[in-house]
């Protein structure tokens, strides 16, 4: 139940952080709506974590553990902390160079990110300067990662799982707060994800010293003179890496290039669609990916192989448990979704439905990112870095190709569509990888076609359920928004109550299944 009891944690602290971003998207929704203003944020903001995943948590979380764990378990806690010192040093000195290089070229970086904006009198020049006060976000940032990474080598996951809160609670302050002391909202956002990144910084650093396994940082000379064979195996894991593991955020980027081109707002909508898409995988997905890979680096390097394979098919189990009736829910009821949240001051009706279809297009790739993040670990606590670098070149290529196709016949939409057709793409390649070297026990398949058959019904009961809604009380969405949210959380707590019982009927798992998975564990 170790993995089960991570994974609860991780998900419970991930959702916290997520509501936050939720009140944080609608006040940006109110303040920016779908502006020339929120489009230059959007894209500040994504350009920074597109390198945070590239270079930091990702990349960081699927290499560094593996590596930390066998110098730990093999040449003891001395050798572990010098290592993990050695690395801290070596990502600051290198992640202090990269900002300062791309701070001096942001103007052209940004001419070639969104050349779309070159049409707008000004929109070029003021995402230039936002996106140079967030970049040293990645600086900051990718150091927590790697403090997070040692406290999950030890199994230690909350303070990193809250980290993110940390984040969305200073992008509030600074909105609430700070927005009248600048010319447009949007500035105070990105000094506000600037500061989020040094208070993120001192949350994780404070907790490793706790933990007792503090890291310094080393003088230059000192960290490049000699590199250890650990730090050299740590590079060369990370460098197929920094593509593989960042395969979701280089289609993000894509889709932020050709959005510039689609027309005013389509950048925002797609974003704000997008936040919501993030909801179920920050909670789920992410959470399954980190709590995995400790777990089964443990059992392979320990020679476990079989409780390995176990630990495999009871992630698959809770992803797809969770995953497919959030696919279903975000598609059925999009437009109460955005509306509710959303549609107040600088954003108004005219941007609802975009919004909404991009998030539905996005939906569809749900479990299929899901099923990424339960294989994935699967590979790197073997090592192998190298095959997720050849399924994501795929992918990559597959999501140009079909952004460049489908923006022409549906816009932004299309964008989003080719993201979700994507992932699914990029799953499939990895579970026909897999095919000969791990099973599905006869446990996993059973639950795998109740959990279908239970989301089906549901998404059925939830279909009947709005149109009622809808006959009986037509404007119902415009009501107050506190009644309309009431509305909004009776489809939601009716479907996941048909859902939950059909599983309960089926037998895919019983109250005791469900219990042990929120219990935790005596000490």
């Amino acid at each position: 139940m170790a993995l089960l009891k991570s994974i609860a944690t991780l998900s419970g602290l991930t959702m916290l952080s997520r509501l936050i971003g939720f009140v944080r998207d609608i006040l940006i929704a109110q303040f920016l709506g779908a502006t020339l203003f929120a489009d230059a944020f959007f894209v500040a903001w994504r350009f920074p974590n597109l390198f945070r995943s590239l270079f930091a948590e990702g990349t960081l979380n699927v290499s560094f553990i593996p590596v930390f764990d066998k110098v730990l378990k093999e040449k003891g806690d001395n050798k572990a902390r010098a290592f993990a010192t050695e690395a801290f040093s070596v990502l600051f000195y290198v992640l202090l160079v990269f900002t300062i290089v791309v701070e001096l070229g942001m103007p052209y970086i940004m001419d070639v990110l969104a050349p779309g904006f070159r049409d707008v009198p000004d929109k070029l020049f003021v995402t230039t300067q936002l996106t140079r006060i967030t970049f040293p976000f990645l600086m900051a940032v990718s150091l927590v990662s790697l403090f997070a990474c040692l406290l999950n080598a030890f199994n230690k996951f909350a303070a990193a799982a809250f980290s993110p809160c940390l984040l969305n609670l200073t992008m509030l302050a600074s909105l609430l707060g700070f927005a009248s002391y600048f010319s447009n909202p949007a500035y105070a956002l990105a000094w506000g994800v600037f500061a989020a990144g040094i208070v993120e910084f001192l949350w994780l650093a404070y907790h490793v010293y706790r933990m007792g396994f503090w890291v310094h940082l080393l003088s230059p000379i000192r960290a490049f003179s000699h590199i250890s064979s650990e730090l050299k195996t740590l590079f060369r894991r990370m460098l197929p890496g920094v593509f593989g593991s960042g395969v979701y955020q280089i289609n993000l980027l894509l889709d932020t290039f050709f959005a510039t081109f689609v027309g005013k707002g389509a950048l925002s909508w797609l974003s704000y669609a997008h936040h919501l898409f993030q909801l179920p995988i920050g909670i789920i997905g992410v959470a399954i990916g980190t709590a995995l890979l400790p777990i089964l680096s443990h059992h392979i390097h320990t020679g476990h192989n079989e409780k390995a394979i176990d630990e495999f098919n009871r992630g698959l189990e809770i992803a797809f448990l969770m995953s497919l009736p959030c696919m279903v829910g975000l598609y059925v009821l999009a437009v109460p979704i955005i509306t509710i949240l959303f549609e107040r001051g600088a954003f108004t009706a005219a941007s609802t439905l975009p919004t909404a279809h991009a998030l539905q297009a996005f939906s569809i790739g749900l479990p299929a990112y899901m099923l990424t993040k339960a294989l994935a670990p699967f590979f790197y606590a073997h090592g192998d870095t190298k095959t997720p670098v050849k399924i994501a070149a795929i992918g990559v290529v597959i999501n140009e190709l079909l952004c460049l196709t489908l923006m022409r016949i549906w816009g932004h939409v299309g964008i989003a569509l080719a993201t979700g057709i994507t992932v699914w793409i990029n799953a499939g390649q990895y579970v026909f990888l897999l095919k000969n070297k791990i099973s599905l026990d006869t446990c996993c398949k059973k639950r795998l076609y109740k959990i279908a058959f239970a989301c089906a019904v549901m998404c059925g009961v939830l279909l009947f359920a709005q149109h009622q809604l809808f006959v009986m009380i037509p404007t119902w969405l415009h009501l107050s928004t506190v009644k309309a949210s009431l509305f909004l959380g009776l489809l939601i707590a009716c479907s996941a109550g048909v859902y939950g019982a059909c599983l309960l009927l089926t037998k895919a798992f019983t109250v005791g299944d469900f219990v042990q998975i929120f219990k935790r564990e005596k000490a």
